[in-house]
């Protein structure tokens, strides 16, 4: 199975380019006395993972997830755009990369680690494979089953835990949704990013935006 993703993987960064996707470089295999290993070399992100600033303690206001925000929807508009599209199954903060400009703001921001990429063909989305990370991941991924809304999905959970500051598993849930409206009632975040936050994060793939465009518009 972690051979397959890794080929997976692979096969998808070699056809990718991006400005803020890792350049596919190579890949081999590494054949040990005891053992055998694969290897993939990528261009190199230098940044910041979100995850790296969550546990330093920053607190990102409602501009900078925004604009967080704006710029991977951008990427995700790129990936499922694709014929066939390719669906990421794990954003998340700490596989996404920002680049900080001199005063500190969000200058650049990248979209990494590819090991759960899945081409949407002909299998409408099915996959045996279950992939994804806990809190971050929609429903009906537990299912195996990824289409572009379920990349949205993860986007809005990521764009929850920054606000946050909290792992999404760790928030209330209600009906399935992630119930956040009390863990940034001190932040004075507008009430229309809030609505657009729970558009992004419904449980229910049909209620929720059709398309990376789609979301960006509506943010």
């Amino acid at each position: 199975e972690d051979l397959k993703l890794f080929e997976r993987e692979a096969q998808t960064l070699k056809v990718l380019s991006h400005p803020s996707i890792p350049r596919y470089l190579d890949s081999f295999e590494l054949d040990g006395p005891k053992s055998k290993g694969f290897a993939l070399i990528q261009s190199y992100i230098p940044g910041t993972s979100l995850e790296a600033y969550m546990q330093a303690g920053r607190q990102f206001t409602a501009a900078e997830i925004k604009a967080i925000a704006l710029q991977i929807l951008d990427i995700l508009t790129y990936l499922h755009g694709r014929h066939p599209p390719a669906i990421h199954r794990d954003i998340k903060p700490s596989n996404i990369v920002v680049q900080e400009a001199a005063d500190g703001s969000i200058a650049k921001v990248y979209l990494v680690d590819f090991g759960s990429v899945q081409t949407l063909a002909s299998t409408a989305g099915k996959t045996v494979t279950v992939v994804g990370t806990y809190g971050y991941m929609p429903p009906e991924q537990f299912g195996g089953y990824a289409i572009p809304a379920s990349d949205l999905y993860s986007l809005g959970a990521t764009s929850i835990a920054l606000a946050a500051m909290a792992h999404p598993a760790d928030l209330p849930h209600k009906d399935l949704r992630i119930d956040f409206d009390r863990a940034i009632s001190s932040l004075s975040f507008p009430p229309a990013l809030i609505d657009w936050l729970r558009g992004m994060t419904e449980p229910d793939v049909q209620q929720r935006f059709t398309s990376a465009s789609a979301a960006k518009a509506a943010l």
